[in-house]
């Protein structure tokens, strides 16, 4: 397939939306080998914190020499970021050719009149035929909005579980309550698997446990991350056992993540999987990941934050407390439909003396910035929509007069778009 022909098919596949269940990706992946039997993997689930943590644990693999794979989605801007290798994305060539194989088995799957897969689902399969063909020694996948019904789930080979914080998100798919979209998430342990999750709400914990008690055994917390200093560059705490620990990402909920991160790590080393003390550190530290509290720009400040949902917003929120306790900002945010978008402006009403919204370009589930505007007027005086990512740097950056901090929050499938516009205009001065 010449890479004209990959986007094409691959823009047919994303035309067909999205759905639970395992049976479309399990025929598909039968029809490759089942390329994802015998792939040993790190899973993670939850709501908020699975990118980050998916982060950590990749980049300390690497430290420490074992030839990972990491599968995460939405990608930023490529779809082929979705999908690394030792932390670099498939190449151009592997892509195409792992597509050509996916469209001829769908063929298959036609004429047998199966049904045919999803983009998401497809993606999946060529992320484990990839990871199978270079020789991974262990990849970390996060899933895709659920648990049980996800198409990462047809994994067999999973080594450890982990969950981050579970909050309520996707309700439409997972269930209307705590407790039933905790029982989709945790529809991915395996027996043997060891268990891992963040400090949950009682009774997502209690749906947890339950379900590792079932098939694979008791639920490890990670240590409370103590002595913190909070930095827009470089952050550390103190954890029992390791002493010192620094961590590449800002954000005041990072220590909370690297935490958990450094649990998982425990549990893996418990297995076996040598992962020294130095490639620990190494790794935290050099972390990297767009969108979870980054700083584009420091004069003046311009942070751009993935908080999607309420309880994405309401780490953001503290996360502004920490860092700007006594600053207004200038908020700038665009969101899809399917969002509580209601809920995320009045969290950070608060702290914004100036709302700007935009409509997330090239994504059919937007919601229209001016309907995003007539609701945040509610809550933020200074309330005005944008016609275009440029349009809405340009229009907070006035606002702001070169003091207030730029926020930029919502959806990811703007912030790779919103990070190129920041860049281009800094380097045209």
């Amino acid at each position: 397939m010449t890479a004209s022909d990959t986007e094409e098919y691959i823009s047919e596949l994303k035309g067909r939306g999205s759905r639970p269940g395992l049976d479309a990706v399990s025929a598909l992946a039968e029809k490759l080998g089942d390329p994802q039997k015998g792939l040993p993997a790190v899973h993670i689930a939850g709501t908020n914190g699975k990118g980050s943590v998916l982060a950590y644990l990749s980049h300390v693999l690497k430290a420490a020499g074992i030839k990972s794979g990491c599968f995460f989605s939405p990608a930023m801007k490529d779809d082929r970021e979705s999908i690394c290798f030792n932390l670099r994305p498939i190449s151009k060539k592997d892509w195409n050719s792992c597509w050509e194989k996916i469209r001829t088995a769908e063929e298959e799957l036609k004429a047998e009149g199966k049904d045919l897969p999803t983009f998401f689902e497809a993606l999946t399969v060529l992320a484990f035929m990839y990871f199978k063909d270079k020789g991974c020694e262990l990849c970390v996948v996060e899933c895709g909005m659920g648990g049980a019904g996800d198409a990462t789930n047809i994994l067999t080979d999973t080594k450890l579980c982990v969950f981050t914080p579970i909050a309520c998100d996707h309700m439409q798919f997972l269930g209307n309550s705590l407790e039933a979209i905790a029982r989709q998430k945790s529809g991915i342990i395996k027996p043997g698997a060891a268990v891992v999750s963040a400090h949950q709400e009682p009774e997502v914990m209690t749906v947890i446990e339950k379900a590792a008690a079932e098939v694979s055994g008791s639920v490890s917390l990670p240590d409370e991350p103590e002595k913190i200093h909070f930095s827009l560059s470089s952050q550390s705490f103190s954890l029992k056992g390791h002493g010192r620990l620094k961590t590449g990402l800002s954000g005041a909920y990072q220590p909370d993540n690297a935490a958990l991160a450094v649990k998982a790590v425990e549990k893996l080393t418990g297995s076996g999987i040598k992962i020294s003390e130095k490639a620990l550190k190494e790794g935290l530290a050099a972390t990297e990941w767009y969108g979870r509290f980054s700083v584009l720009e420091k004069k003046p400040y311009i942070i751009a934050d993935g908080a999607h949902n309420e309880a994405g917003a309401l780490a953001l929120k503290n996360s502004l407390d920490t860092y700007f306790p006594d600053t207004e900002l200038v908020l700038v945010m665009g969101v899809l439909r399917d969002k509580e978008y209601e809920k995320i402006i009045k969290i950070l009403s608060s702290k914004a003396a100036h709302l700007v919204t935009l409509t997330p370009p090239a994504n059919p589930r937007a919601l229209d910035g001016l309907e995003l505007a007539e609701c945040g007027s509610v809550f933020i005086n200074n309330t005005t929509a944008a016609g275009s990512v440029e349009e809405a740097l340009e229009m907070a950056l006035l606002l702001s007069g070169g003091e207030l901090p730029v926020i930029a929050c919502g959806s990811l499938s703007w912030l790779s778009r919103f990070k190129d516009v920041v860049e281009r205009r800094k380097k045209n001065g």
